[in-house]
């Protein structure tokens, strides 16, 4: 699928360019032709109206100057001629005087000759200019040959920029395609274990070998997989939410401060049951104009995966200061195993758990994920640090 977009991207662009090279070099060539035809008519027109001088008096002589011949008949049919040549067939006369008589029209080209002719009658007589064209036509010529080799070469350029265009642009799609194949075959997997433990314990029930006691067993494996896969089909859910452009968050002004001390309360006595000591030290009248449900959701998966990943007995503390004059940094640290660097950026991947043991806690790798695409709606940024056995958690928000 993405060579077909590439080679539909580079095809729709060089049909394009192809296009516009045509038009402007077309439009270059008839230009020049245009221009190269008045100044010739403009000559046999002068030529025509004073034959017996070259130029125009009181104007500078005409920049072109071709070699023509002038052919004057009068009343009884008798043929003058002058200009640069000096004419003596009088067939060669009579054959160009007929074809311009024909033609009907004061301005012409005679193809057989190479010949340019200007026609004007005059009381009693005919007056006849023609100017060999050769030196035109020649110069048209190499000016097509130019056209067609600038033209060329500028497919070939154009064509060699379109296939790194669209390496660039198909990128983005490349790795969205990736990212979702990557997230479907996650997922399954995910979903894939408790489904497993769902069927056994369900063909378990139908044994008649097990007694009461391990049916209940059953059963209840059956409620705690059945549990965790809501868990992980509301938060795959979440994660879509929080993917689409075409969710609207309701952004308006946030007590940033009231609202980090707001959802650190809930967990204090959670924090409290498993041995945990919560710090919070919250600069006050800090605002940000965002969505609150998006912000608070954010701050509770931050303390939820502080909880998780925390030592016994140990500490977490939560910050959140100003930094600047427009910007605020919300920060969360916990004592726990140190997170090795290459993978301090991986956490924030859907899915990705450091240790595959950490599924067993009801982690699915999907929290900082949402985490980061609601930061990154309100114009933030997440990232983590890691040392000395604690792991903060850094959001930075422009405030208000």
């Amino acid at each position: 699928m993405i060579k077909r977009l590439k080679g539909k991207f580079i095809f729709i662009n060089m049909v394009i360019v192809t296009l516009m090279i045509c038009v402007i070099l077309g439009l270059v060539y008839h230009i020049m032709k245009r221009n190269i035809e008045a100044d010739s008519i403009i000559m046999m027109q002068n030529i025509a109206g004073r034959p017996d001088r070259r130029d125009v008096p009181g104007k500078p002589e005409q920049a072109v100057s071709l070699p023509y011949f002038t052919i004057e008949v009068g009343p009884d049919g008798e043929a003058a001629t002058g200009g640069y040549y000096d004419l003596s067939d009088e067939a060669f006369i009579d054959d160009l005087v007929g074809e311009v008589m024909e033609r009907k029209k004061p301005f012409g080209m005679i193809e057989a000759y190479n010949l340019r002719y200007y026609h004007m009658p005059a009381p009693g007589r005919q007056r006849f200019v023609f100017v060999d064209a050769s030196n035109e036509l020649a110069t048209l010529k190499n000016l097509m040959r130019i056209c067609f080799l600038i033209g060329g070469l500028s497919f070939l350029v154009f064509l060699w920029i379109s296939i790194l265009l669209s390496r660039w642009v198909v990128k983005p799609i490349e790795l969205a395609w990736k990212q979702q194949r990557q997230f479907i075959a996650d997922a399954s997997h995910e979903l894939k274990t408790p489904l497993t433990v769902i069927m056994t314990n369900a063909e378990l029930l139908d044994s008649s070998g097990y007694n009461e006691d391990d049916k209940g067993d059953c059963r209840m494996n059956i409620l705690v997989m059945s549990r965790q896969m809501r868990k992980l089909i509301e938060q795959m859910l979440e994660l879509a939410r929080t993917d689409s452009i075409q969710e609207k968050l309701v952004f308006a002004p946030v007590d940033f401060s009231k609202l980090v001390s707001d959802a650190a309360l809930p967990f204090e006595p959670v924090f409290f049951e498993k041995g945990l000591a919560l710090t919070t030290e919250v600069e006050e009248h800090i605002h940000v104009n965002g969505d609150s449900t998006g912000l608070r959701q954010t701050i509770e998966i931050l303390l939820d995966n502080a909880g998780k990943y925390s030592k016994e007995h140990g500490t977490i503390c939560l910050s959140l200061k100003k930094q600047g004059k427009r910007q605020c940094i919300l920060s969360l640290s916990n004592e726990g195993d140190e997170i090795p660097p290459d993978e301090l950026g991986n956490i924030f991947k859907r899915f990705y758990r450091a240790d595959e043991a950490r599924s067993s806690s009801g982690s699915f790798g999907l929290g900082l994920s949402i985490a980061t695409n609601i930061v990154k709606r309100h114009k933030g940024k997440i990232w983590a640090e890691s040392k000395e056995g604690v792991n903060t958690f850094y959001v930075k928000l422009p405030c208000i």
